[in-house]
């Protein structure tokens, strides 16, 4: 850390900061358990990554959202020395260096990663050696380890996207497909696919139907037959997780992809929420709330003079929930926030 690659003051003239704040968080969640600090760690480095300046000092770090008094005196001696004598102490202890390392596999969280310490594994060796310990979720983590530590280049997303879209067609012209995340943001990279996927046939109302259990289903076997899915993690009626990878490339690499199936009548509160950023939803919840609404990843409801929520209001594209609450409409790259 200190030094700061060409590409990183490009893309964020802050990443060097943004990645100590990381650093601390993720200490934090997975060898502290501490989701407090956590949060506020990440939300610092959010904060930090989506300026377009360079910060000159924690002075004017404090006047940014979510940097108080002693994040900015963590930034003031990282911008004097290059770097934070907590994480050079946290970085000498070799248990915090395993958790920290082993949590980087997917599947494992904090809990199985103390558990794995505790039986003496610390490296990704050690874990190879002991396959017995992991369940399904978490081979495929350390089997595609180093694909999936990878960020993905948007080109490449996009052409995920135009694979999917015309695999999906083929399988039925109604279906509707969104790609989420930072990806829907405009980011250059992504750490994964998020895809939500919805279809007329299926609404809130038909929950229970067979129809839902087969609308994902044939999804993810059409897109394994033409090899885009490789690897199942889990798969519900409404929500799959795996690996994919473009057919016929073996340059690149393998890939994290969510798959989640909405109901028709709620896909745009869902677009909305899955689309994010995290704290740019807090503030369209926290904006609902003060216009006596209530939003979620599922629906827009006015709250009754009791204060519960009443029906749900008809959203058929993001820009209504925008209208309802009468805000100007951001589109998907104003939302970094």
């Amino acid at each position: 850390m200190g030094k700061r690659k060409a590409s990183d003051i490009a893309g964020n003239p802050n990443q060097d900061l943004s990645d100590f704040l990381m650093e601390l968080a993720n200490y934090e969640r997975n060898v502290n358990k501490n989701i407090y600090k956590y949060n506020a760690y990440r939300k610092a480095a959010e904060t930090l990554s989506s300026l377009s300046e360079r910060i000159k000092n924690g002075q004017e770090a404090r006047k940014l959202p979510g940097i108080g008094e002693k994040i900015a005196k963590k930034i003031d001696e990282f911008l004097s020395t290059g770097k934070l004598q907590k994480l050079e102490d946290i970085n000498k202890d070799e248990s915090n260096v395993a958790i920290n390392l082993l949590t980087r596999v997917s599947g494992i969280g904090p809990a199985k990663a103390k558990e794995l310490l505790d039986a003496g594994i610390k490296s990704l060796n050690d874990l190879k050696k002991h396959q017995d310990k992991l369940n399904h979720h978490q081979k495929i983590g350390l089997k595609y380890f180093e694909d999936f530590e990878k960020k993905i280049p948007r080109e490449e997303i996009e052409q995920v996207e135009k694979n999917m879209k015309d695999a999906i067609t083929e399988l039925g012209s109604q279906y509707i497909v969104t790609i989420c995340g930072s990806y829907r943001r405009g980011k250059e990279e992504s750490g994964d696919i998020d895809v939500l996927l919805t279809h007329p046939t299926y609404t809130s109302k038909e929950k229970e139907s067979k129809k839902k259990i087969s609308l994902l289903k044939d999804v993810v076997e059409c897109l394994e037959k033409k090899k885009l899915i490789t690897d199942t993690i889990s798969f519900g009626p409404t929500k799959f997780m795996g690996v994919c990878h473009l057919p016929n490339n073996d340059s690149k690499p393998y890939r994290r992809l969510d798959i989640r199936l909405a109901p028709y009548d709620q896909y745009y509160c869902a677009v909305l929420y899955f689309t994010g950023s995290d704290l740019f939803n807090k503030s369209m919840r926290a904006h609902a709330l003060e216009k006596k609404y209530t939003l979620n990843e599922y629906s827009l409801k006015r709250l009754t003079p009791e204060g519960t929520p009443g029906k749900a209001e008809t959203i058929t594209c993001e820009e209504d929930i925008f209208r309802i609450l009468e805000l100007p409409y951001k589109v998907p790259k104003d939302r970094n926030l």
